[in-house]
């Protein structure tokens, strides 16, 4: 594989781990409580354990999520590096929709006040 095929592999995956909620949630999670054991954050979902696990593993193998064992528990952290990735790609929709709503207020602004009838 190239280069650019592994890095647009790699994308895919951060990009596919976030197409789901609940791993946006996790995400979420970590961002604002640290690292966490699976079963601290099992206790926010209505899922068992092994379904949070497979989420736990798709944000893994994304990059988007570290692990590491302390003793028979798992500690989540978050890996946000992958995510500037995906503020990179999202950069130029910014701008356009910008560019947008600022030729749309120009527009408003432009056009004549409807007084009252």
């Amino acid at each position: 594989m190239t280069a650019t095929g592994a890095r647009e592999a790699a994308e895919d995956r951060v990009f596919a781990a976030l197409a789901n909620g609940t791993r946006r949630e996790v995400l979420r999670l970590l961002r604002d409580g640290g690292p966490q054991s699976v079963q601290a954050l099992a206790d926010h979902f209505d899922m068992r354990r092994p379904s949070l696990s497979e989420h736990l593993k798709v944000l893994r193998d994304a990059g988007l999520v570290s692990e590491q064992r302390s003793g028979r528990q798992r500690i989540y952290r978050l890996e946000a590096a992958p995510l500037a990735e995906v503020q990179d790609w999202l950069h130029p929709y910014e701008r356009f929709w910008r560019d947008r709503m600022k030729g749309l207020g120009e527009l408003l602004d432009r056009m004549p006040d409807d007084g009252p009838a």
